[in-house]
Parts: C-alpha cells; sequence; structure tokens
C-alpha cells in the first residue's frame, strides 16, 4: 500500500519509563560531577542542568527547537572549570539516562511489523522527538537498530516534531515521496498533524504514554486500544 513507513519511537514502537524529578537520580548524578573534580549538590545540578537546558533552547532559537542534551552535560563540567570531551559527556547522558530509566520494552507486535516490511522490500525509518545519547543506545538495547534505513534523532537535527523542516529533511535526505510515505506515532499534534503538513498519511496508535488531548486531528488511520499488531491488517493490504 506504501512504499515507506515512518515510525516514532517511544510510545509506538517502545514503552518507556522514566523520572527525572526523583532525588536518586540527582545524588547520583551529583556524586559523579563531584567525583570528577566538579563539585555539585545535588539541588544545585538540578537547577544548573535546567537553566543551561533553557540557555541551549534559547541558543538554538527557531520553532520547535531540540538542544542537545549532551552539550548540556559537557557544560554542567565547564561551569565549574573541568575539562569535558566529547567520550565523557556521551558518557555522563549515557549514566543519567540508566539512572532515570524505570524500564523500556517494545510493544507486542513491533518486530513482527518490521520484519515484516523489510522481507517485502518497503523502506522503513525512523523519526523521533528524542535525545542521541538516549535514544539511539535504547534503539541498540532493545534489537532494533537493523531494521531501519534510516533513524533521524530531533537533537542531531535541531528541532522536533510537529515542525515540517525535520519530516521535509527526512524525505529529503533518502528522496522519499509524501504520497507513498505513512507516519505511524502516538501523537497527535507531533506526529499526525506533523504528517499532514507535509501531505503524507498518518496512523495514530493511543497508548499509556500518549498526550492526553487527543481527538482533535484527523488521521488516516486510527488504533485507539493501543494494540500495535492491528497496524498491520491497516497498512499492509
Amino acid at each position: 500500500m506504501y512504499r515507506n513507513y515512518i515510525f516514532d519511537f517511544y510510545g509506538t514502537l517502545a514503552d518507556i519509563r522514566t523520572d527525572e524529578e526523583m532525588p536518586y537520580l540527582w545524588q547520583k548524578m551529583s556524586e559523579i560531577y563531584s567525583a570528577l573534580g566538579a563539585s555539585y549538590q545535588p539541588e544545585e545540578l538540578k537547577s544548573a542542568f535546567r537553566l543551561l537546558e533553557r540557555r541551549e533552547t534559547e541558543r538554538i532559537g527557531t520553532p520547535e527547537a531540540e538542544p542537545d542534551l549532551t552539550r548540556v552535560f559537557a557544560l554542567l563540567y565547564q561551569e565549574k572549570r573541568v575539562a569535558c570531551d566529547e567520550a565523557r559527556a556521551r558518557m555522563t547522558a549515557v549514566t543519567f539516562r540508566a539512572l532515570s530509566r524505570k524500564f523500556l520494552r517494545t510493544y507486542e507486535g513491533v518486530e513482527e511489523l518490521l520484519q515484516e516490511l523489510r522481507r517485502r522490500g518497503k523502506g522503513v525509518y525512523l523519526l523521533s522527538n528524542a535525545q542521541t545519547d538516549f535514544t539511539r543506545p535504547e534503539i541498540e538495547m532493545l534489537g532494533l537498530t537493523g531494521y531501519f534505513d534510516g533513524i533521524f534523532i530531533s537533537s542531531e537535527q535541531g528541532c522536533r516534531k510537529p515542525s515540517p523542516f525535520f519530516f521535509e529533511r527526512l524525505m529529503k535526505r533518502y528522496a522519499l515521496r509524501p504520497s507513498e510515505s505513512i507516519m505511524i506515532g502516538n501523537d497527535e499534534r507531533a506526529d499526525i498533524a506533523g504528517a499532514r503538513h507535509v501531505g503524507m498519511d498518518a496512523l495514530y496508535i493511543h497508548t499509556e504514554i500518549s498526550p492526553e488531548e487527543y481527538g482533535r486531528v484527523e488521521a488516516t488511520y486510527r488504533v485507539m486500544d493501543g494494540d500495535f499488531r492491528r497496524i498491520r491488517h491497516l497498512v499492509l493490504k
């Protein structure tokens, strides 16, 4: 039916729960920073992180801006006059994510659909509002990396869905035609409205981590019970 299938990640292919507010996270991160020479108290570190995150967003200065949090982790060292190379910044980001993550799993039917798409020679792409050093390791952890012809993550592009620029960069990079493609995601504003703005069909799947407001954006297809296995029958006729 379609030549190209573009998926959101969190809430669509993968179920995840994180908590970036828990005191344990900031206590452990402050211990890590302090052990490496950048002394922070937990609340001081949390406040500095949020401040630098806002500054990075403002620095990009575009609608739907998406900062790279790995740069924020590096800046936190620099605020304490401690050198930080790329490897240290990335490891700090990965550690932060591991400490804040409660669980991560794929939804039932995800691998079966991806396998079927590959078997049929379809183009399979990921377009995710996410952080590179959080998300690429998690895609790998779930064993999904090899299914994709292309992975676009918002922190790498500096913008996020529903920005048409994010969609257009993916389509230009891989020479995709909107009329031959479908976006599949669990967020009406980001995934469905974003796809429709660039002339692409879209399937909305409602899951436990979908935004509470829904039903305001027209989707080509809807799966309201969160059963990912139903997608196959709708888009692979």
